[in-house]
């Protein structure tokens, strides 16, 4: 969603119906890219405070399955989400506190989706993950 777009505007593009939750969850998840879903639950409570645990769960299950919302899990971490969708990014995860942000695939013809055997499956997404250390954390070693 470009910050321009109307989240109102998204979900019914999408044929969803339109909920304060949904609104919340969606405005939440552009806020705050690559956040957990207790991160996210305080994020719609701020605007929204008798919103349960299961309607955040619920809004992002949805939101995700209409493809507005990306669901990403790396190894040994809880699911986050975010809402750079469609495009076949990737991600890179320090090791030390978590810190996660996005690395573009390559510009044009996507090379990770070419693997050297596909065992006929027809391919249309990859998930990269990088690992390694912020320079926050290396800084913290090193003093």
């Amino acid at each position: 969603m470009v910050r321009d777009e109307d989240p109102a505007q998204l979900l019914r593009a999408v044929g969803l119906r339109v909920t304060r939750p949904r609104l919340e969850v969606l405005s939440a998840v552009h806020a705050h890219p690559h956040a957990d879903t207790g991160t996210l639950l305080r994020a719609v409570r701020a605007h929204l405070p008798s919103v349960s645990h299961q309607a955040v769960y619920d809004s992002l299950h949805t939101l995700t399955g209409a493809g507005l919302v990306r669901a990403i899990q790396p190894a040994g971490s809880v699911t986050r989400y975010e809402a750079r969708v469609g495009d076949n990014h990737h991600h890179v995860v320090c090791r030390g506190c978590g810190t996660m942000a996005d690395v573009d695939c390559a510009v044009g013809e996507t090379p990770c989706l070419h693997p050297s055997a596909d065992h006929d499956f027809e391919l249309d997404e990859a998930e990269v993950v990088y690992w390694g250390r912020c320079p926050q954390c290396r800084a913290a070693t090193t003093a």
